[in-house]
């Protein structure tokens, strides 16, 4: 049983798709047993008391608005996805793993072509911060055409000349005849924090940042890996 320091539990904002059980077989190795049971439940919030836990599988996109209000106290989350949704949130440590890059991608033959002298470039992405202010630092006139998914379908139909999204192995882009232009930055999976709880239940969050600390630094020694969904499987 792990140490006892308040009646509620710690809750933790978990994120659904690629870095769901990456995240549930960190918490396991804490001692969250049962948490394995959330791919087949329905519940949207899973208690594992004896540990001082509870936690809610979210949209990724919507971990750092739960953290930010205080709805969780804390989460994990793409460091792409704090980038782009610029909450306030604390963000004490990366987890090492869930690494991906955020890229510009598009046709052969765009790859040489100087951007500067385009008269009019379409991008399309579900990151329309971060790729407004990459082109913007570039010196690149460009329209975002902000997306849900199925970003590389866009230069096929003509809906956009380049598409700005996440890649691990890219397979992906070559599966659409699309080549990496431009990196715009690395992601991994990353622990935020409510400042508010950061503050009021500094000792729980410190101790369990330790714990989390100790099972990553213990797949390290042991040669394993977090099993991470692939971009390219979807989520």
């Amino acid at each position: 049983m792990s140490e006892t320091f308040s009646l509620a539990p710690l809750s933790v904002a978990l994120p659904k798709g690629r870095l769901l059980h990456p995240c549930l077989e960190l918490f396991q190795g804490l001692g969250c047993v049962g948490l394995m049971g959330i791919l087949s439940s329905r519940r949207l919030v899973w208690e594992e008391l004896e540990q001082g836990l509870s936690f809610m599988v979210i949209r990724p996109t919507d971990v750092p608005i739960y953290v930010e209000h205080g709805a969780a106290d804390l989460g994990i989350v793409g460091r792409d996805v704090l980038r782009e949704e610029q909450r306030d949130v604390y963000e004490p440590m990366s987890l090492g793993f869930g690494q991906c890059r955020l890229i510009v991608a598009g046709p052969p033959d765009i790859r040489d072509e100087n951007l500067h002298l385009r008269h009019r470039l379409r991008v399309a992405t579900k990151y329309p911060r971060l790729t407004r202010q990459h082109f913007l630092k570039q010196g690149i006139s460009a329209e975002v055409v902000s997306l849900s998914g199925s970003v590389e379908l866009a230069p096929q139909v003509g809906l956009a000349d380049l598409v700005v999204d996440m890649v691990d192995t890219g397979r992906t882009l070559r599966e659409n005849n699309l080549v990496e232009i431009d990196e715009i930055m690395s992601s991994e999976a990353c622990l935020i924090v409510n400042r508010a709880s950061h503050k009021l239940r500094l000792k729980e969050i410190n101790h369990l940042m330790k714990r989390i600390a100790d099972v990553i630094e213990k797949f390290k020694v042991q040669g394993s890996r977090f099993k991470v969904q692939s971009l390219g499987e979807g989520s």
